[in-house]
């Protein structure tokens, strides 16, 4: 890797220059919102773009817009053999800060540069900036040409992408800076699942019950309201599920029942308690008339309290490429006249989405199923040039072992074939990704660009 020193030693003399354009984006809270006129995914999120296409054209790249929701910015005029995909969007500041979100705080004794969108995605995608200047401004020669792709959409549905992939061609290699090191070349697909049914028989004995917050995590909290059960024969059964706390009160000659687990995100339920199968199975032994009774049965049985890999709905899966299937009940709705479940199942490359989807509507009807999402595992090949490319400028880099990885959840280029994503947050560093206090450290930040340059002339060197 001939340039490693020369480029090193420009980005080094340029740190404080990056660290102010880093500094301009994060003070930009680039949360979606309503759209507007040239604002696609709100006010702010345009203003980010915007500001990153600037400092691009005051660079010298050539620069376009895509709808102004996405825009890119070309080294010359070669036609691009690499794409570098990163995002200016972000999920709320939310609570729990001691620094300001929206002002790019350093921390000396740590090394970490605190403010929403350090890690995700913000400083990576300035990283691939400063990579693409500093081979510019080297003059350092290239046989083919680089795109830099910025998105406004990657946190809520990457429309952005969708819309780049229907107007312009991909470069043939695609990486992303928004996942983890060494390099993930796997993902395992998804089906986010709305199950549902009505009731009409009138001897429902659950009023109430609603669990969860969001469809891709393990619920701490479910409660129900219920009418002709007793406390005590609530109690008998309470002691079958020990990780979850129980609250039990009684108003107007009903039972309110709440349940409280532990969270975790679905791609790792493991991790979690989760309150509503808990809270299902305890009231499918206590509720026993209409067809409530018999709904909460069929749902105790396939969804028993502790299974996280849809063994009892039969479709567990598991291979050695991309590990097991896993499978979170996670949000539930039910009145006295109608239920609706959702679930989140991560499911590995040895498994088609349609073929889990048909099990579970055999098993559950005539319960109604249906596909809120439903992609196919991601995988590129990592004993391809490219993969193996990156994987050996991160040991030339970090001396650390380069391997491939493969995640339950999704990035960037989870549609894209043959992308992969190339950090940017480092093993065993939790960086506080979408919660308080988010950060990265600036070691880290200059090695991103260290390697975003390395891998541009590795990959499209002369």
């Amino acid at each position: 890797m001939q340039y490693q020193d020369i480029i090193h030693e420009y980005l080094q003399e340029h740190q404080q220059e990056m660290l102010a354009v880093l500094e301009k984006l994060i003070s930009i809270p680039s949360v979606m919102a309503d759209p507007a006129k040239h604002a696609p995914f709100g006010i702010e999120l345009a203003r980010a773009l915007q500001e990153m296409m600037k400092i691009c054209q005051d660079y010298g790249f050539q620069t376009e817009m895509i709808q102004d929701c996405v825009g890119s910015a070309d080294l010359d005029n070669k036609t691009p053999k690499l794409g570098i995909l990163s995002h200016l969007d972000v999920v709320p500041a939310g609570e729990g800060w001691t620094h300001e979100p929206y002002c790019l705080t350093y921390e000396p004794e740590s090394d970490k540069l605190y403010g929403r969108g350090t890690s995700d995605d913000k400083a990576p995608a300035v990283a691939s900036l400063f990579a693409m200047k500093a081979i510019k401004d080297l003059k350092i020669p290239l046989k083919h040409g680089v795109r830099l792709i910025f998105g406004t959409n990657e946190e809520n549905g990457s429309e952005d992408l969708a819309c780049y992939m229907q107007n312009r061609t991909l470069p043939p290699m695609v990486f992303t800076p928004d996942g983890d090191y060494p390099v993930i070349n796997i993902e395992k697909g998804m089906i986010r699942l709305r199950i549902s049914a009505k009731f009409t028989d009138d001897k429902s004995q659950i009023l109430l019950l609603q669990a969860g917050e969001v469809i891709n995590a393990v619920p701490v909290k479910a409660t129900a309201i219920v009418k002709n059960i007793s406390e005590k024969e609530i109690l008998k059964f309470t002691k079958l599920f020990p990780e979850i706390k129980f609250i039990i009160s009684e108003k107007n000659k009903t039972l309110r029942i709440i349940a409280q687990g532990k969270s975790a995100h679905a791609s790792t339920p493991e991790q979690g308690h989760n309150a509503l199968t808990a809270l299902i199975n305890l009231l499918a032994k206590v509720v026993h008339t209409g067809e409530q009774a018999e709904c909460m049965k069929k749902l105790a049985f396939y969804y028993p309290y502790g299974e996280i890999n849809g063994e009892s709905l039969g479709i567990s899966a598991s291979d050695e490429i991309s590990g097991k299937l896993t499978l979170v009940c996670s949000l539930m709705r039910m009145s006295e006249t109608d239920i609706e479940v959702y679930n989140d199942i991560r499911f590995p490359i040895c498994c088609k989405g349609k073929n889990i989807i048909k099990i579970i509507q055999d098993k559950l009807a005539p319960m109604k199923c249906e596909a809120v999402i439903c992609d196919e595992p991601h995988h590129t090949d990592e004993n391809s040039e490219f993969v193996q490319t990156l994987l050996k400028i991160y040991e030339h880099v970090t001396g650390l072992k380069g391997e491939c990885l493969a995640i339950g959840g999704g990035t960037y280029v989870h549609h894209i074939e043959g992308g992969v994503a190339f950090g940017a947050t480092f093993p065993e560093i939790d960086v506080h990704m979408h919660g308080a206090d988010e950060f990265i450290k600036l070691e880290h930040f200059m090695l991103d660009a260290e390697m975003m340059a390395l891998a541009i002339t590795e990959l499209c060197g002369a």
